[in-house]
């Protein structure tokens, strides 16, 4: 018997915000990572972070980090809109990266993200971390096994107060690229769509509303779509991130049913099981607000602070993909194929709402962008 020696891990995590503080703490604590080093445009929140991880190296520029020869693996947590040119410069050295969704807000500068990834052989997962909670793992697994036979039907809905929306649209330099489903939808998106991998879609028809975000936002509150796969099954989800401030979901209320042609399954993933109610503000949380005094405990997506340490999706995700470099183990993350995959069917959702009619699927970059 031999024994697979583990491969030293040096880190290079791009833009240290609230995700990349989370991946540099658990990277700090994984035994295989000996470098980790920061690129961060704030050079404030860069000193907080790297006190916190113990970085070897910062810059606030990410190309010169990523050229460091102790550089084996990239973490990329910008800003949803910053991701494409710290990818192509790791994909140039064919490093590995953890990417945080989507690949890009474009889907041209996606397709050509995949490509430069495909082309130079990395290997890149994306951060989708609700594939490493145990009730989609198990959901998965009875679907994957036949327990519940041909999948004919699946729904999903998603209810987010509008926290989440107004966060991004603040952030945002192009707020015509941020919808509830590319920002938001897509982590339904992405549970139901690995639940039936075997399927492929081949037209979607959706509506929006957005009386609530628009007046001041320009943007959309919420959008209900129709995905039918070749077989003839189908998917009805349902994505609202337009509710109150004072809707007790921190970030993530949903609910799936999935249908075969020998059982059904359905999980309750809204969190009303634990419900704190506070006479005083709450001190954490996504964005918290002053007038929230309700929430539904463990509903913020990549889990939560308990004993000093995050506990949850996060954590697991980030710990098996520096399994995954260290010892080349498979995983369940998505792939940026995937990633790219997502973000098609999600613009594609939205071109369909725009236009009022059905949209064969896939569409091609540019498609997305017709009046």
């Amino acid at each position: 018997m031999t024994t697979k020696k583990p491969k030293r891990i040096g880190l290079a995590i791009v833009g240290a915000g609230r995700v990349g503080l989370i991946r540099g703490e658990l990277a700090a604590r994984h035994p295989e990572v000996d470098w980790i080093g920061i690129a961060e445009t704030n050079p404030e929140r860069a000193k907080l972070v790297a006190e916190k991880v113990g970085a070897d190296f910062v810059t606030s520029d990410f190309r010169e980090l990523i050229k460091r020869p102790e550089v084996t693996a990239v973490v990329v947590s910008t800003d949803e809109h910053l991701h494409v040119d710290p990818v192509l410069a790791a994909a140039e050295r064919k490093l590995p990266m953890m990417i945080e969704k989507p690949l890009a807000t474009d889907l041209a500068e996606s397709a050509s993200v995949l490509a430069a990834i495909e082309r130079a052989g990395a290997d890149a997962v994306i951060g989708y971390t609700q594939r490493f909670r145990r009730r989609w793992l198990v959901a998965k697994e009875k679907v994957r096994t036949g327990q519940l036979g041909d999948v004919t039907m699946v729904t999903s809905r998603a209810f987010m107060n509008r926290l989440v929306a107004i966060d991004n649209y603040k952030r945002s330099d192009n707020p015509s690229e941020i919808s509830p489903m590319v920002i938001s939808g897509t982590h339904a998106l992405d549970i139901v769509m690995w639940m039936m991998e075997v399927k492929t879609p081949v037209e979607v028809y959706a509506r929006s509303v957005n009386k609530a975000l628009g007046p001041e936002w320009h943007g959309i509150d919420g959008t209900g779509y129709v995905i039918t796969f070749n077989d003839g099954s189908i998917y009805h989800g349902v994505i609202s991130w337009a509710l109150p401030v004072v809707w007790p979901g921190a970030v993530y209320s949903l609910e799936v049913g999935i249908v075969g042609v020998d059982g059904v399954l359905t999980i309750d993933d809204t969190h009303r099981d634990i419900v704190l109610a506070v006479d005083t503000a709450q001190g954490e949380g996504y964005a918290p607000d002053s007038s929230r005094r309700v929430d539904f405990l463990t509903s913020y997506p990549v889990g939560d602070m308990a004993l000093g340490e995050l506990r949850g999706p996060m954590r697991e995700e980030t710990n098996s993909w520096l399994t995954r470099l260290s010892l080349g183990l498979k995983t369940q993350h998505a792939t940026a194929a995937e990633g790219h995959n997502r973000l098609m069917l999600t613009k594609a959702i939205d071109l369909s709402a725009r236009l009022g009619k059905p949209v064969k699927l896939p569409i091609a970059p540019g498609d997305e962008k017709q009046a």
